[in-house]
């Protein structure tokens, strides 16, 4: 490229980012004269979509003509590694406009989910295009993969101790077997920004101590009135959360994807002896479910490679009664289990009980729940195999090429985030939390 038309292209990024940030100040300004959204009327919320959809317009454009440099300027030409809350906020300084501040999300955060504006589905317009691209995409992909900071600070006592107890998890190293239990007590293990920190840091650990073999997901003995003393495996989201406005699309909805359970399938990704032929570390993971394993629960056993469940219990996916895309299940269940079984779970919100004969595509042994343990360490001791870990991987290889991975996920960014913020999903958490607090009282 020559001098000028290097100077002209330089020129023309300037000028659409430029619009960008001019109609980001207009939209900002238009809205902080409106009352907060749920208070809005007809004609006030027509306006605030109206003046949102213009300025999304615009970075959408900015985003497909400029995206693939502005993912190279932030990572200094793919050269640093950075995590989605690093990128969408280095996007945030160097594209002003283009994804909200830092201040903005802050702000944003401190609000229930009906008084939010929506500034989520920016990040996920940003994300489409830097995951959808096929230079930017796998670089994102990978950086994920890396183990977290807090898991690579535990290490050391994790491998002293063989154990780790969070708020929302436990740990702990049998001989060979991480047995890794869920323990939100008091919320059947629904799922929420911390339990997913909790679950990638006890995913990494699992996998980067040299002394496991092999991993156990279960979940723990409830408090929660209605099942105290019974084990859960997972009741999917904290819809709770959700209306309150404390379920993130960037450190939840696509950290839980991208991060914990993509390692469970695929390995995390760090420097080893091994490097040179493989790049992770991966093995196998067996789960136990207990009760029962709904949205994203369900979701989770996907990417295992043998679950077991007691006879009594049940999993679901009820994506259209929540009325947000659940996570990969979508890019998975079809495979596993057809796709009319898999538009009766996903669309019809179908129980599939682990004695009803279609549970075999979901679950490979069933048994009664007082035999849970001992197939439990059944499977761990024929798992733990290196073999079984070469195989695994050769067998995910064929089942979910990473580029398919990669090119839901940027379709996920966006269309997660819009559901996140459609009226039937607020409406459907509200009322959730309504009927809530008065089973409490």
């Amino acid at each position: 490229m020559t001098a000028t038309a290097t100077a002209t292209a330089a020129a023309s990024t300037t000028a659409a980012a430029r619009a960008v940030a001019e109609s980001a100040e207009r939209t900002d300004a238009l809205l902080a004269t409106l009352p907060l959204p749920s208070a809005r009327s007809a004609a006030q919320q027509a306006l605030a979509v109206e003046a949102q959809n213009e300025a999304r317009t615009l970075r959408s454009r900015f985003l497909k003509l400029h995206g693939p440099d502005l993912y190279q300027q932030l990572t200094d030409g793919l050269a640093l590694d950075l995590r989605l809350p690093e990128l969408v906020a280095g996007a945030a300084v160097a594209c002003p406009g283009l994804v909200p501040s830092a201040e903005r999300m802050a702000e944003e955060q401190s609000r229930p989910q009906a008084d939010k504006e929506g500034l989520e589905i920016d990040q996920g317009l940003f994300l489409r295009q830097m995951l959808g691209s096929p230079v930017s995409g796998p670089h994102l992909v990978d950086a994920m993969a890396l183990p977290t900071e807090r898991a690579l600070r535990l290490l050391p006592e994790f491998r002293r101790t063989g154990l780790l107890e969070l708020r929302s998890v436990r740990l702990e190293r049998q001989g060979s077997a991480a047995h890794l239990t869920m323990c939100r007590e008091d919320s059947l293990n629904a799922e929420d920004n911390q339990q997913v920190d909790d679950m990638e840091t006890a995913v990494d650990l699992a996998l980067l101590d040299p002394a496991v073999g092999v991993g156990v997901l279960r979940g723990g003995v409830m408090t929660h009135p209605r099942y105290r003393g019974r084990r859960v495996f997972s009741a999917g989201i904290n819809l709770k959360s959700l209306h309150a406005g404390q379920i993130s699309l960037v450190d939840f909805l696509l950290r839980r994807e991208l991060g914990y359970i993509n390692k469970l399938l695929r390995g995390v990704r760090v420097d080893h002896a091994g490097s040179w032929h493989t790049p992770v570390i991966e093995k196998p993971w067996v789960a136990a479910v207990d009760t029962f394993a709904i949205g994203g629960g369900a979701q989770l056993l996907m990417v295992f490679d043998r679950v077991l469940a007691a006879a009594d219990s049940y999993v679901s996916l009820p994506a259209a009664q929540e009325g947000i895309v659940p996570g990969a299940g979508n890019l998975r269940l079809g495979r596993l289990a057809g796709g009319r079984i898999s538009r009766q779970a996903v669309l019809w919100g179908r129980r599939i009980h682990a004695t009803e004969p279609d549970a075999r595509f979901l679950l490979d042994e069933v048994v009664e729940p007082d035999r849970l343990d001992g197939a439990v360490e059944e499977s761990l001791e024929r798992l733990d195999s290196q073999a079984v870990t070469t195989n695994r991987r050769m067998l995910n290889l064929a089942e979910e090429p990473p580029e398919h991975f990669r090119h839901y996920m940027a379709e996920f960014a966006l269309q997660q985030a819009l559901r996140l913020y459609s009226q039937d999903v607020i409406g459907k958490v509200g009322r959730f939390a309504t009927a809530s607090a008065a089973a409490r009282t």
